[in-house]
């Protein structure tokens, strides 16, 4: 187990100079921007101009000046979301003792974010999520080939997957922000152009809504997710394996060696698996288990278990041991990717100036099976000219005063 860094305080201090540099910038920046162009998911055009309420959050490699903009609510919540990637950055949450709490780790700027060893913080995920096995699949009759950037396999997009991608942003209010791109045709091998809409939302409910919307002028295949890596007692407080965690389902994919789905599906009941009652995540991390060993503790996906409706099921709930946070997941997709950080290997440096240490963040990521493309017996995740991909996760925070 890994140190526990030397408190909160410095956290919560670098937190609100965050929020009070955003918010002051916001103010004086407002007059001097320039409205977003329309939606690109609505015209199909890729534009760059900025919005009104964006403050610099630095520049990529290539020189291009990125974005943050900040999204608050009535009860004190305050999201930072930056262009580059449609990252989330930062996410203050009040604690049991109504401190505000950054539960979203991330770094200080756009640079930091496209030179860390993990490519993924926080970062909007396509235009597949999760992995394709052999960096190829069949559509129509036809095979597409892609990059193969994780072993053998493609994942989450390729070799400049959305992540890497400084995507269009138009702030209406300060409650939403709605960022768009456009994916041409054959961009990491996946066919079709394919504009893409993703909104963030915060509501006085304590809701972060995550909207996702595409078309295509081709067949293809989607998979859209955020890929924000939570520490509920905050970024720089330590291991997440004392967090109490309960997982909506029943079933999940087991995998092989690469990580690929074996195209089972099978009982969480008498595994490690089994989240179905609030469970410490490093109660069973270690136990003697095939799976827990191809992915070095937890990087599986779990079968949701649906509401008799059609709408959002509620997938997963997360309580932060020493906050008091709880967080609920609910969702439209079909299955969540449950991920306990065991490739954070130290070698990055947070906001905080804390470290990514080993297991100290986790991911729930709403999503289709991973490999559907080659896996008939999966939901598909095919999409046609005609078509309209939409799909919706909502991040729900409260506090459970009787946490220790």
């Amino acid at each position: 187990m890994k140190k526990r860094n030397k408190g909160t305080n410095g956290l919560m201090a670098f937190g609100l100079a965050i929020w009070t540099l955003l918010s002051v910038s916001s103010c004086q920046n407002k007059e001097t921007k320039t409205a977003a162009t329309a939606s690109t998911a609505t015209t199909g055009q890729d534009t760059t101009s900025i919005p009104a309420k964006g403050v610099s959050f630095g520049r990529i490699n290539d020189g291009t000046e990125v974005y943050a903009y900040t999204l608050t609510n009535s009860q004190g919540l305050k999201a930072v979301i930056t262009n580059y990637g449609g990252r989330l950055v930062s996410l203050l949450v009040p604690d049991k003792n109504g401190k505000l709490t950054d539960v979203v780790v991330g770094f200080k700027n756009a640079a930091e974010y496209e030179n860390a060893t993990d490519a993924y913080f926080g970062a909007t995920i396509g235009r597949f999520g999760n992995r394709i096995a052999n960096g190829k699949f069949n559509l129509a009759g036809k095979e597409y080939t892609l990059f193969k950037n994780n072993g053998p396999n493609t994942l989450h997009g390729g070799k400049k997957g959305f992540q890497s991608v400084v995507w269009s942003a138009r702030q209406p209010d300060a409650n939403t922000l709605e960022l768009t791109y456009l994916a041409k045709d054959m961009e990491e091998g996946f066919p079709g152009n394919l504009p893409v809409k993703v909104t963030y939302a915060l509501n006085n409910e304590n809701e972060l809504t995550i909207d996702y919307e595409a078309t295509t002028d081709k067949m293809t295949v989607v998979n859209l997710t955020n890929h924000a890596y939570f520490n509920l007692n905050g970024e720089g407080s330590g291991t997440i394996l004392n967090h109490l965690l309960q997982i909506n389902a029943d079933t999940y994919t087991p995998v092989n060696a690469t990580l690929i789905p074996t195209g089972k599906i099978e009982p969480v009941a008498g595994t490690p698996f089994d989240f179905r009652q609030p469970t410490r995540i490093g109660a069973r991390i270690k136990a003697n288990n095939e799976q827990l060993k191809f992915g070095g503790g937890y990087d599986h996906n779990f079968v949701l278990n649906k509401n008799s409706g059609t709408g959002l099921h509620l997938a997963a709930t997360a309580t932060g041991d020493k906050s008091g946070i709880v967080m609920q997941v609910r969702t439209l997709e079909p299955a969540l990717q449950f991920y306990s950080g065991n490739f954070m290997k130290g070698q990055n440096t947070f906001k905080n100036n804390s470290k990514d240490d080993f297991q100290t963040a986790f991911c729930l990521e709403t999503q289709h099976y991973p490999d559907s493309p080659n896996q008939p017996g999966f939901p598909s995740t095919v999409l046609k000219p005609g078509e309209t991909y939409k799909t919706r996760s909502i991040y729900q925070f409260s506090v459970d005063t009787m946490a220790k």
